[in-house]
């Protein structure tokens, strides 16, 4: 659930990341190319004068400047605590959101070279953020590029915002330095995605041709995608209503609209066609 944290300050010590192999690095215009190895409110922190050299796990001379957008607060802590020691790591977090509008002010405002993005935000999700910041990612000068940061791991949820733009895909399971390292790859350019993802986008991406469309899923708006995974994860409407910012009578004409689009009777139903898809 998101929650505040104070403009002008950034997130507080946290966990870890957990353990995880080294993330890939794939370029999707060059199809089934090679895979390089590779190891709530909105906040804006103070932006650093940071001009000489930083000696750390960016290496000496870098420094980043990126914006953390999750609505969990614990974890956009953790990630902080991580990642955020710029003398050591070369990346300075500029600013947080933990939904969509947030997460457009935050970016607009601070205009940071990498944002690292959670897919499923309340207010339209990761793929609405992209779309809103498209000018952003166009800046020839200055681009905002996004690396997506998800505990989702589906086929759908990867596609959806490297079409949308993100230069990346990696797990909350990476490793501290790997992200470092993700960042820093991203910043430069290149895409990068944790290794079993990289088979997703090379699929999508191995010809000119489009990737098949489910017409069933893709009868469903971006609202009701997001509830339809909620309800599918088991959640209540109540605690749905909560994490979208909406009422429960709205989530209740979510799930009837969905039912009826899909042609599917109950919960129950739904939560074994969303499985079926990998969409939980």
């Amino acid at each position: 659930m998101s929650d505040a944290t104070e403009a002008g300050g950034s997130a507080g010590a946290g966990g870890t990341a957990e353990p995880t192999g080294t993330a890939g690095a794939v370029d999707p215009a060059a199809g089934a190319g090679a895979v390089a190895g590779a190891s709530g409110a909105a906040g804006v922190s103070g932006a650093a004068g940071a001009s000489g050299a930083v000696e750390g796990e960016g290496g000496p001379g870098r420094l980043v400047k990126v914006v953390l957008v999750d609505d969990h607060r614990m974890f956009r802590t953790g990630v902080q605590a991580e990642i955020g020691q710029t003398a050591r790591t070369g990346v300075e977090v500029i600013g947080e959101a933990a939904d969509v509008d947030q997460a457009v002010t935050v970016i607009t405002a601070t205009r940071p070279e990498v944002v690292l993005l959670d897919v499923h935000l309340p207010g339209g999700g990761g793929v609405e953020v992209l779309r809103r910041c498209a000018p952003l990612m166009a800046d020839a000068e200055s681009p905002v590029r996004f690396l997506a940061l998800s505990v989702s791991d589906a086929a759908e949820d990867v596609i959806g915002v490297i079409r949308g733009g993100a230069r990346g895909y990696v797990t909350k399971t990476i490793t501290g330095t790997d992200l470092v390292d993700s960042i820093f790859r991203v910043q430069e350019g290149d895409a990068v995605f944790s290794p079993r993802l990289a088979g997703f986008v090379l699929d999508a991406f191995a010809s000119t041709d489009a990737a098949p469309v489910d017409e069933d899923l893709d009868r469903l708006t971006q609202r009701e995608r997001e509830v339809l995974r909620l309800i599918a994860r088991g959640y209540a409407y109540k605690e749905i209503a909560k994490q979208l910012y909406i009422s429960v009578k709205t989530v209740e004409s979510h799930v009837s609209a969905v039912l009826r689009k899909l042609q599917l009777s109950n919960r129950h139903e739904l939560t074994r066609w969303a499985t079926a898809r990998r969409l939980v």
